[in-house]
């Protein structure tokens, strides 16, 4: 069974195989290409690697690697950090493939990367999730608080000196609906049942979600609706793919709870936008958190810019000062000594589903 990684858990894990490799024999030399752009300042860690790796070559295009050189050394890891384009990484799984045994996404969603070569090669394909869960759960529950209590009330209020008391609602006892239970929607749900909330999910699989201390019902991806006609609160967190793509809509909105607000840390093509901008001016959603959108940067001329109902952020609220730097270490100090001394990756993707 693929095994996952998590900040705050392997912090707390003192004694994983990982943490120590000085007694243990090297079995797999790691001969990396590093795909990014050559003064990316995350990837410093990859300065000092343990003992058995090297990095071979860095740049951004393939124009900028010397091919034949790393057929030639038989490259066999490629980490991959965002900037390169998908064509980029096509490319050169297709040119290093007689020696390609992994590939190490930076970022924790491949759809930036993807691709029918992706998706196709036989070497390993690990990513980063579990390394940017927390900050986005904080910002689910910071949406949900930002509607219960009508921020935008209280701000105008205090822009006006004007002292009118208005009623507020709480966060307890009201439904958290998570769509795509994954590590981030994991997060979101252990911080709302510290706020006393109700939690429910929808997962492609379910049974993977069998005695889950915060979750109190999950749901199949055939109740789509049914979720979101009994949720206070809806967070996406699911990936992008072709099965996600576009699977929230109108049918949704429609069947969505009254005084519903709708939260979306996932992917903005996962989303109808025009029909969320619908429900969101006629009233079938009370308001949206939105940190991801179809198009990126969001176009002026969106009307999501102009609605009081929504709180929006510009694709950040995973980015912390230090948050793609932790994202290189776990792939120095985690991932890369478990190739060297032949163990189980952390991370693995599901490379037909595309997460």
């Amino acid at each position: 069974m693929p095994q996952y990684w998590n900040r705050e858990k392997f912090a707390a894990d003192k004694t994983r195989s990982a943490q120590d490799s000085s007694n243990k024999s090297i079995v797999n030399e790691a001969r990396i290409v590093s795909l990014a752009m050559k003064d990316d300042p995350s990837n410093v860690p990859l300065e000092n690697l343990p003992e058995g790796a090297t990095v071979l070559a860095v740049g951004s295009t393939i124009d900028e690697l010397d091919i034949p050189t790393l057929q030639q050394q038989k490259a066999n890891v490629i980490f991959v950090s965002p900037g390169p384009s998908k064509e980029t990484l096509a490319k050169l799984i297709q040119e290093l493939d007689s020696s390609l045994e992994w590939i190490h996404s930076r970022s924790a969603g491949v759809d930036a990367i993807y691709t029918d070569t992706l998706a196709n090669t036989p070497a390993t394909v690990t990513n980063a999730k579990g390394a940017f869960s927390s900050t986005l759960a904080e910002y689910t529950l910071l949406a949900c608080s930002y509607f219960a209590k009508d921020l935008p009330h209280l701000l105008k209020n205090k822009g006006r000196k004007d002292w009118n008391k208005y009623n507020i609602l709480e966060l307890r006892n009201a439904t958290l609906g998570i769509v795509g239970y994954g590590d981030i929607g994991q997060a979101a749900a252990k911080l709302a049942k510290a706020y006393g909330m109700r939690v429910i999910a929808l997962r492609r699989n379910p049974e993977k979600t069998k005695d889950d201390p915060y979750c109190d019902v999950v749901y199949g991806n055939d109740q789509l609706n049914v979720l979101f006609g009994e949720s206070d609160y809806i967070l996406c967190s699911a990936p992008l793919t072709a099965e996600t793509k576009g699977m929230i809509g109108k049918e949704q909105f429609d069947a969505a709870k009254t005084n519903a607000v709708f939260i979306n840390v996932g992917r903005g093509p996962i989303v109808d936008e025009e029909a969320l901008v619908e429900a969101l001016k006629d009233g079938r959603l009370k308001g949206a958190g939105l940190d991801v959108f179809a198009t990126e940067p969001l176009p002026k001329e969106s009307e999501l810019w102009e609605l009081d109902n929504v709180l929006l952020s510009p694709h950040n609220m995973d980015a912390t000062e230090t948050f793609m730097l932790e994202s290189t270490k776990f792939f120095v100090n985690e991932n890369l000594p478990r190739f060297l001394h032949g163990e189980l990756l952390l991370n693995e993707i599901d490379k037909a589903a595309g997460y």
